[in-house]
């Protein structure tokens, strides 16, 4: 009779992380100039973006540099002492804060051993989107940030080998100037045109999604529907928020980038005006420039709302820093110039919470809430509804009796200050959306 495992025998034992910090000063191309968080408060982001993969974290360490080492990236002695490090406590996966060249991964999983994999910030991020992609829209992003990542680590692991077996490839010593062609080159042109052909073909399937989407944001214009978008650093409780305000059951977990598809839910405001609610994907300091570009689709729901809804955790020891990021990644993404409302979320956490938002004080329209409790949401929405309506246009329009739809949407979606029956139609001077307010300019008055 057999007999059943130990739990301990059937769950696959967690990958041994260490993880690496580099205190930067600042150097002429900004690319590794200082960060405005210290590197410990970097590193200890590092280990909860590694726990969300899946990793255990065994160690870690940094070092104080002016510029990156043109082979190892960190100082040699620095690579040597972590090497002993990775023999010493059986790492299993090295993890950089900061974005590697090709180059310099390949020459530290070369110092570091065989078996242990080097990995930078951009990969981990890669490799938690791919865990929790949960459409086939999330699945396309992923895979496209992914190939556009590995294709120049490809080339580079590709053109060492092609040279090592052209070195004794050559016939009879000469081929009148030209080698030829080993394996290692083949293949490597086989691989780099493989995944070029499937990153066009992602890129032509995701021009389909955003087609889609643009129909979609389209109609909800027409139907003259005010869009909020939900923003902010990851794991601040955007979606947590959006399911307290509509009472849906957005997927809600206490991680690092748990929910990377946008979700769009309808909001009824106290005045009565119905407004769509859109969830999307976190952001987070260093999010490369790539990652951003792959996230288009999505993040084009962020480009055409009427406003923003910036949530914030207030209990994180680095709010301000973390809604600086927010903020420039907004303006990487060309949305800096959008209305924003600034939900300082799980006031829940604090002992004090009115000392916590006195330091976010210079943010406008800003509102206290704690989304798990409910404390502010009433307010959130009062202070979303007057900035919307700040953003309306006015109108006077007359409209054709038999145009009983417009006027509805007019009541429907704007604010009516005066309606009088007319000979020719009826006359109205309102103030509503734009979207609106486009589509009732041949009424004009």
């Amino acid at each position: 009779m057999s007999q059943r495992k130990s739990i301990k025998e059937t769950i696959a034992p967690r990958e041994r992380a260490f993880l690496v910090g580099v205190d930067w000063k600042a150097i002429p191309d900004g690319k590794y100039a200082p960060d405005a968080w210290p590197v410990e408060e970097s590193l200890a982001e590092l280990a909860q973006l590694a726990n969300t993969a899946g990793l255990d974290i065994v160690g870690q360490t940094a070092q104080k540099l002016d510029r990156p080492h043109p082979s190892t990236f960190i100082g040699t002695g620095k690579a040597e002492e972590i090497a002993g490090e990775v023999r010493d406590r059986e790492v299993d996966v090295v993890i950089f804060d900061d974005e590697l060249a090709p180059r310099h991964q390949r020459e530290l999983e070369r110092a570091f051993g065989k078996g242990v994999t080097v990995m930078d910030r951009t990969g981990l991020i890669l490799d938690i989107f791919a865990q929790h992609a949960r459409t086939r829209e999330g699945a396309l992003q992923v895979e496209l940030a992914q190939y556009e990542y590995r294709l120049p680590r490809l080339t580079q692991a590709w053109t060492e080998k092609a040279m090592t077996r052209q070195a004794g490839g050559r016939a009879g010593g000469s081929t009148g100037g030209v080698g030829v062609r080993g394996p290692g080159e083949t293949q490597l042109e086989i691989d780099r045109f493989a995944i070029r052909r499937r990153i066009s073909q992602i890129k032509r399937e995701l021009e389909t999604v955003r087609a889609s989407r643009a129909r979609q944001r389209e109609q909800r214009r027409r139907e003259g529907f005010p869009t909020v978008a939900l923003v902010g650093y990851t794991n601040a409780g955007k979606s947590t928020l959006l399911n307290a305000l509509t009472g849906s059951s957005v997927y809600v977990a206490d991680q690092l980038f748990a929910t990377l598809d946008p979700t769009t839910r309808r909001v009824t405001l106290p005045g009565g005006a119905v407004v769509l609610f859109t969830d999307t994907v976190g952001f987070i300091q260093k999010l490369p420039t790539d990652l951003i570009a792959a996230f288009r689709a999505t993040l084009e729901e962020v480009l055409e709302a009427d406003l923003l809804l910036h949530v914030i955790d207030v209990s994180h020891p680095h709010a301000i820093d973390q809604a600086r990021a927010v903020f420039a990644t907004l303006k990487e993404i060309g949305a800096e110039d959008l209305p924003v409302v600034n939900a300082l979320n799980k006031i829940d956490r604090l002992a004090e919470p009115e000392a916590a938002c006195d330091a976010l004080g210079d943010l406008p329209d800003s509102v206290a809430v704690s989304a798990l409790s409910g404390q502010g949401l009433v307010a959130l929405l009062d202070e979303v509804e007057e900035v919307l309506e700040s953003e309306m246009g006015r109108i006077r329009v007359l409209l054709p009796f038999d145009r009983g739809d417009l006027v509805s949407l007019i009541h429907e979606r704007g604010l009516v200050f005066k309606e009088t029956h007319q000979e020719e139609g009826t006359l109205i001077v309102a103030q509503v959306p734009e979207s609106i307010a486009a589509q009732l300019v041949e009424f004009s008055a």
